[in-house]
């Protein structure tokens, strides 16, 4: 996908998505937002890509909204233009969450505001030392409330801390977010594209169909009792079942075992024509 704002990579099975207005912290546009929620959107359909990062270019992941191209012009507009545009960021973050393909926040640095949920949309969280977090909606006069925050906020750190990250805006340092589990590592910043790759491929590798329904159950059991969360689960391992990547991991460990089995027996010969104990 072409864009001015962002890069986008693939390779072997991965897409890199950059945001590059590196002058701006990787603020967004109206234009900026429509292309990211189509393209998280086009993923879907696209099965070359297997796993996705989002990062940064230069000293920020993403600074939120440009304070001089959207704020500014959202300050003119009538209620029903602010909520097509309030709709059209969450339309971002759906198609985050819904995307039945491992996401990754690769977090190079400044994450603030939109650019905060974006990460906290993703599956997994890499983050530099110098990285933060930051849910300052309520400082420019906004609900924290935002593109899905208060929904997803919750469910990863509790509903106190969340309270917290969202009603006072406070920046969240990189080590803070790793002891409060808004991030999964921390690694120094030279390593970060390194490990976020390691990760994708590795789930690249995976069984794609199994890792997409893990993510279809983990949103879905969300916000249904346990009884209905055992039921989607034993609905989605049945169709995982019918997928061929369950047939090839059962093939798989046959094989493994036969050869196993079939070298055992030989080293018992062996020994047993060296005329020691077969058993061992």
């Amino acid at each position: 996908m072409k864009s001015t704002s962002f890069r986008y990579v693939e390779s072997d099975g991965v897409a890199t998505i950059t945001l590059d207005r590196p002058e701006r912290l990787n603020a967004l546009t109206f234009e900026v937002y429509a292309e990211l929620r189509d393209l998280f959107f086009s993923l879907r359909d696209r099965h070359e890509v297997r796993a996705v990062i989002i990062t940064g270019e230069g000293r920020g992941f993403c600074s939120g909204g440009d304070v001089d191209a959207i704020i500014g012009e959202l300050l003119q507009q009538e209620i029903s233009a602010l909520l097509a545009f309030t709709r059209m960021t969450g339309a971002l973050i759906a198609n985050i969450r819904s995307l039945p393909k491992p996401v990754i926040a690769a977090i190079n640095g400044v994450a603030a505001g939109a650019g905060a949920v974006i990460a906290l949309a993703a599956d997994f969280r890499i983050a530099a030392p110098n990285a933060s977090l930051a849910f300052l909606f309520t400082k420019v006069g906004l609900a924290g409330a935002d593109m899905g925050a208060a929904y997803l906020l919750p469910r990863v750190v509790g509903l106190a801390r969340a309270t917290e990250l969202l009603m006072l805006g406070e920046r969240v340092s990189a080590e803070e977010a790793l002891r409060i589990g808004l991030v999964n590592k921390v690694v120094a910043p030279e390593s970060l594209l390194d490990e976020a790759r390691a990760l994708a491929a590795r789930l690249a590798a995976g069984p794609s169909f199994a890792l997409g329904m893990t993510k279809t159950l983990l949103n879905q059991e969300l916000d249904v009792d346990f009884a209905s969360a055992i039921e989607a689960e034993a609905q989605g391992q049945a169709i995982c079942m019918q997928a061929p990547s369950f047939r090839a991991a059962y093939d798989a460990f046959k094989s493994r075992k036969d050869t196993a089995g079939t070298e055992r027996q030989r080293v018992k010969a062996a020994r047993r024509g060296a005329g020691g104990p077969a058993d061992q």
